[in-house]
């Protein structure tokens, strides 16, 4: 492996922040987060672009901070792609076995992921993933690798993830002004959970949900593969905006007061407990009760869990979360989200921070890493994939064991 092959950069161009890691790939077969960069975003709202110059310049400064953390040059990275723009929707491909023996090949299951895939896509709009989630060989279903097996009919469910033709580019756009070349494109909850589901969780069944600061992403997981995915146009950024409403105050001193002192559920604050608040056109600060501020921010964080729990219901996946909820993100870690959560799902629910990586691991330790370090690692694990190896990869063991059978359609 040369020099230049060590390192994968993983690029979150999020709403409120721009994320950058870098990661070196070691002999002995592990990784380690050797950069980090950081910068406020600009010109992103939603995970749409609607300034290319200031997002632009705002992934150019969390480059510049990554490259000089690292002390590489950075020339690649690999993409997060978010937002309401993007869908995603279960297909099935079915095809003949007319093979010698009736003996299914690789070019049958290649054949099988076409038919999964040629689907009718609504104008301005591309592929981004074809995830497979188990095969059906005859009547026989369940199956993760259908090679070498005897039969007639060969089916496969898909997952099939598509993005707005448009965002997409102009992300890319952003990306290549710069300086750097986008290397693939990956889901972020697909990026994220690389990072902090564990293969027992994706095996029993889980929800992870991703809360940003313009949107929350979700995914729900099951037997080791994908299922459903979505998005809410409600993240950190609404908690942040009804806190400078309700308290009279600038948004960027509501921001700092948040991450202070938010709670998202009254029950867990002291009543005695008190605040300073500021004020705006240089008024005076306040001393509130911080009871007030969890107030305003409870509200919310029942909407943001009302609403998911709607889609997942809406979905049909509302009895298969056997292993609960997984927060993550930069929203996620508001004091109270995962006991507020907790009483309205009626499932156990934690909140996860990156895993699996050596290096400046104690500098990503948070859940607004997730997306950042899940992409380095998602990259790593592809590199890396055997085609017996058992829960690598984003997708558990099925997505491990065909990774090097069929590159293609990942």
């Amino acid at each position: 492996m040369s020099r230049k092959e060590r390192y994968v950069v993983g690029l979150d161009v999020g709403t409120a922040t721009v994320s950058v890691i870098v990661g070196e790939l070691m002999d002995d077969g592990g990784l380690d987060i050797i950069g980090i960069g950081l910068a406020e975003s600009k010109g992103i709202r939603r995970g749409v672009v609607n300034n290319v110059d200031s997002a632009a310049e705002a992934i150019k400064r969390a480059l510049d901070e990554a490259e000089l953390t690292a002390g590489v040059e950075i020339d690649s990275v690999h993409l997060a792609l978010s937002g309401a723009h993007v869908k995603a929707f279960n297909s099935r491909g079915v095809v003949a076995v007319a093979g010698r023996n009736r003996e299914i090949t690789r070019e049958d299951v290649k054949r099988s992921i076409d038919a999964a895939r040629a689907v009718a896509l609504p104008g301005g709009r591309e592929i981004l993933h074809v995830l497979p989630q188990d095969f059906v060989v005859d009547d026989q279903d369940g199956i993760a690798v259908p090679v070498g097996m005897t039969g007639s009919r060969l089916e496969v469910n898909v997952h099939v993830v598509t993005g707005s033709s448009s965002s997409m580019q102009n992300m890319v756009a952003c990306v290549n002004r710069a300086g750097v070349e986008v290397v693939e494109t990956v889901l972020e909850q697909l990026a994220a959970s690389e990072s902090v589901l564990t293969p027992d969780e994706r095996e029993l069944g889980v929800c992870l949900v991703d809360i940003g600061g313009g949107t929350t992403d979700f995914a729900v997981f099951e037997r080791g593969s994908l299922w459903h995915t979505g998005v809410l146009a409600v993240g950190g950024d609404h908690f942040t905006n009804d806190i400078a409403v309700g308290l009279r105050m600038p948004i960027p001193d509501a921001e700092k007061l948040k991450r202070r002192s938010g709670c998202a559920l009254s029950s867990l604050v002291p009543e005695d407990e008190t605040m300073e608040v500021a004020s705006i056109a240089g008024r005076r600060a306040r001393v509130m009760p911080r009871r007030v501020l969890s107030e305003i921010l409870q509200p919310r964080a029942e909407e943001i869990c009302h609403l998911l729990w709607d889609e997942i219901r809406r979905a049909g996946y509302e009895k298969t979360l056997n292993s609960g909820i997984v927060f993550t993100g930069g929203a996620a870690l508001l004091e109270g989200m995962a006991e507020i959560a907790e009483q309205i799902f009626d499932l156990p629910v934690r909140r996860a921070a990156p895993e699996g990586v050596g290096g400046l691991a104690d500098h990503v330790n948070s859940p607004a890493f997730a997306t950042s370090v899940g992409l380095v690692l998602y990259t790593h694990r592809n590199m890396q994939a055997e085609p017996v190896r058992v829960g690598v990869g984003t997708l558990g063991r099925l997505t491990g064991r065909l990774r090097t059978l069929f590159k293609e359609f990942f």
